[in-house]
C-alpha cells in the first residue's frame, strides 16, 4: 500500500461521517389538538403554561420547533357538534402522531384511525372503552390521566365542605357529554357518599362565553350553595370568566387546577398539570423512537396539590379552617 492510498483509507470514513453529520435532521411531524382553545395559543409562548412546559420537555428530548420538529395545530372551537369532522380533517393530513387533548376529543380521534399513534390527555381511558387497561393499552392510543377516578372527586366534595359546612346543593359545571357518561357517574356517586346533592350545571355547544352566563343563571335558579368546576378544557379557555361569575354569585367553589385559583377563584385541588404535559412529552419521544403506543403504560397522576385564595374567601365571608390551611400547599394571600 502507498503513502498516499493509506492517507486516502484514513481521510475517506472521517470524510464520510462529516457529511452525514451535515445532512439536515429528519424532521418528525405531529399534530396539536384542543377542544376550544385558539391555536395561537397551544405554543410554548402561547401563554398557557402547561403548553410551556410542553414545547421546553421536548426541546430538551431534542425536538425543536422549526428545526426538526413540525407541528400543526387544530381547535374545536368549543363546537362539540364538529369534533367528529375535525378528527377526519387531522387525520388526513398524516402526522406521524397526534396529541390530543379531552376525553371526548379523544373518542373520535379513536374512530378515526387505529393506526395512527395517538397520546391523550384523558380521563378514566378503560371506563372509555379507549383501552382494556392501564397497563397495557394495546391499539394505538396511549396517554396521561389526571384523576385517580371516585377518590379523587370525594377529595374535592370533602375539602369544599369543609371550607363551608354547610354545603349540601353543589351545582357541577361540566359539558353535557361528560355528565352522561362515567365521569359524571363517579362524581355523583362520590356526592351522593357523603349526603351532598349535586345539580348538573350542563353546557352545551358551542362552549363559549353566552353558555357559561346561561349555566350561571341556571344555577342561581337551582339555589346551588356551592360549585365544583370540571377539568375539561373549555372550562380552562374561559376559567377567568367562571372564577369571577362564581364570586359575583357568592359560590364557594373548588376548582381542577391552581390557574383558575390565581385568577380568583376559592380553591383547586387537583393534578399537577405541568408535571402531566412533560409526561406526554416523555410519551411522544418514545413513540416516535420507534415504541407502540399500546406497549406504553397510560400515565396516571400522583401529584395532587391543594391552593386556597384567602383573598376570596374573605371577599366571600368565608373563614378557612386551621385544618384545612395546613393541609394546603399553597396559600395566596
Amino acid at each position: 500500500m502507498t503513502r498516499r492510498e493509506f492517507i486516502a483509507g484514513l481521510l475517506i470514513p472521517a470524510m464520510m461521517r462529516l457529511a452525514q453529520a451535515q445532512q439536515p435532521a429528519k424532521v418528525r411531524r405531529i399534530a396539536i389538538v384542543h377542544p376550544s382553545r385558539p391555536t395561537a395559543m397551544l405554543s410554548e409562548a402561547g401563554g398557557i403554561p402547561n403548553f410551556g412546559a410542553f414545547f421546553k420537555q421536548l426541546r430538551l428530548l431534542g425536538y425543536v420547533e422549526g428545526q426538526n420538529l413540525s407541528v400543526g395545530r387544530h381547535s374545536g372551537e368549543g363546537r362539540t357538534e364538529r369534533y367528529a369532522a375535525l378528527a377526519r380533517d387531522v387525520v388526513r393530513s398524516r402526522p406521524e402522531l397526534i396529541f390530543v387533548i379531552s376525553a371526548r376529543m379523544v373518542q373520535h380521534f379513536k374512530a378515526a384511525t387505529t393506526t395512527i399513534p395517538i397520546v391523550a390527555y384523558t380521563t378514566d381511558p378503560v371506563a372509555l372503552g379507549l383501552a382494556p387497561s392501564l397497563a397495557r393499552p394495546g391499539g394505538n392510543i396511549t396517554g396521561v390521566v389526571p384523576d385517580v377516578g371516585v377518590e379523587f372527586w370525594d377529595k374535592q366534595l370533602q375539602f369544599l365542605r369543609e371550607a363551608v359546612p354547610t354545603t349540601s346543593r353543589v351545582a357541577y359545571l361540566t359539558p353535557r357529554a361528560l355528565w352522561d357518561n362515567t365521569t359524571g357517574a363517579t362524581i355523583r356517586k362520590a356526592a351522593q357518599q357523603i349526603g351532598i346533592e349535586l345539580l348538573g350545571a350542563l353546557l352545551e355547544s358551542p362552549i363559549q362565553e353566552a353558555e357559561y352566563r346561561r349555566a350561571f343563571t341556571a344555577i342561581a335558579q337551582e339555589r346551588a350553595d356551592a360549585l365544583i368546576v370540571n377539568d375539561t378544557p373549555e372550562n380552562y379557555a374561559y376559567q377567568r370568566l367562571i372564577a369571577e361569575m362564581a364570586k359575583n354569585a357568592r359560590l364557594p367553589a373548588v376548582y381542577p387546577n391552581r390557574s383558575f385559583v390565581e385568577v380568583g377563584g376559592l380553591m383547586a385541588y387537583g393534578a399537577d398539570s405541568l408535571d402531566l404535559f412533560r409526561r406526554a412529552a416523555d410519551q411522544i419521544d418514545r413513540v416516535l423512537k420507534g415504541t407502540k403506543p399500546g406497549e406504553i403504560p397510560f400515565y396516571q397522576a400522583t401529584k395532587f396539590e391543594l391552593i386556597i385564595n384567602l383573598k376570596t374567601a374573605k371577599s366571600l365571608g368565608i373563614e378557612v379552617p386551621p385544618s384545612l390551611l395546613v393541609a394546603a400547599d399553597e396559600v395566596i394571600e
